[in-house]
């Protein structure tokens, strides 16, 4: 069955439902805002609170639903909560940590591994995680006019090795559905291309947003699609965020997670085992884990090398191969993401 032949599964909107764009622009911005809604205060975390921020806060309100209220280490408050650790400079941590700088050719497009680009599609996100690899990303220098993306729809033209698409940004889905389905019909028109990748963290954090829209231009086209959604811990995955990716499923949308692990947020076998098992239920694939990059203002979440494959490798001793995720690295300049083996 072809994606333009699929049925689509409709849904009657709630009568006091709430569009998945309220809620991105109702999403909490500042640390204030964050305690409170969390049932927090600055006592139980003080002094670790970054005083100065130049990566803002942003936490959409479904998400913030999820943390358990007055605990300070909650798995899903640390990823979102600025420490004053942020604003240490660390040797080895950069702010460009995989050389993306190095690896665009017109605006708004990254060209680095052999048969697939990535399109920078905006620089908003649906929640700003503090370990955010571009959280130092000039987002600015790649907001491509309608002239620009024909730029970059040439060079996708000329280049008959390119067989894969990714939208990524910032979030693509916090891009209109109508935008989205324009670009989408003018990549399937190019003979080569043969999928389609969508890296986003929305259907996650405001499950409003997989629409009716959504679906029909995910499937309107005969470009092969799957989300790669981004998600580290099972308290993420409630009731709501089911039911949106068994719509995207229903849709025979591919579904694959990547996760990135984290200090004090799902370093241990058991969260991972909880979230694999947790995302089979739901209908995603677990895909990657990757070691946390080196980005500056992030190094208080990362591990060692040889603490992941530690718990990858108990992992893998406790569930079915499909259900252990890859251990992956990047470094700048090579072809691939680097496959790292569990150790016992």
């Amino acid at each position: 069955m072809k994606n333009s032949d699929v049925m689509i599964p409709r849904t009657e909107p709630l009568v006091h439902a709430i569009s998945w764009q309220s809620e991105l622009a109702n999403s909490v911005t500042s640390l204030k805002e964050l305690l409170e809604a969390t049932e927090n205060h600055i006592g139980h975390i003080d002094p670790l609170l970054v005083g100065k921020l130049d990566f803002p806060i942003k936490v959409p309100r479904p998400y913030l639903s999820r943390i358990q209220p007055g605990n300070p280490h909650d798995p899903l408050l640390k990823q979102v909560l600025p420490l004053a650790l942020e604003n240490m400079i660390t040797p080895g941590y950069l702010t460009d940590p995989l050389a993306e700088a190095e690896s665009h050719v017109p605006p708004g497009i990254i060209h680095k591994y052999q048969g697939r680009v990535l399109l920078v599609l905006t620089g908003t996100c649906a929640i700003n995680c503090r370990y955010c690899f571009r959280r130092h990303f000039p987002y600015e220098n790649h907001q491509n006019s309608m002239r620009q993306w024909q730029q970059t729809l040439d060079y996708i033209r000329q280049n008959h090795s390119i067989s894969e698409i990714i939208y990524s940004g910032g979030d693509p889905l916090a891009n209109n559905d109508s935008k989205l389905a324009q670009l989408t019909q003018s990549i399937a028109q190019i003979p080569h291309v043969k999928r389609l990748r969508i890296h986003t963290r929305l259907p996650v954090v405001i499950p409003q947003r997989v629409t009716d829209s959504l679906l029909e231009w995910l499937t309107a086209t005969r470009l092969q699609t799957s989300v790669v959604l981004h998600v580290n811990h099972a308290n993420e995955l409630d009731n709501a965020v089911a039911h949106s990716l068994q719509r995207l499923r229903q849709a025979q949308i591919c579904l694959l997670n990547q996760s990135v692990i984290l200090k004090g947020v799902n370093d241990n076998s058991q969260s991972l085992i909880t979230l694999s098992e947790r995302l089979f239920e739901v209908g995603v694939l677990p895909y990657y884990l990757h070691l946390m990059d080196k980005v500056q203002g992030a190094a208080h979440f990362d591990i060692t090398t040889h603490q992941a494959q530690k718990i990858v490798g108990e992992m893998a001793a406790q569930l079915p191969g499909y259900l252990v995720p890859k251990l992956v690295k990047e470094i700048p300049g090579r072809e691939s993401k680097i496959p790292l083996m569990p150790a016992s």
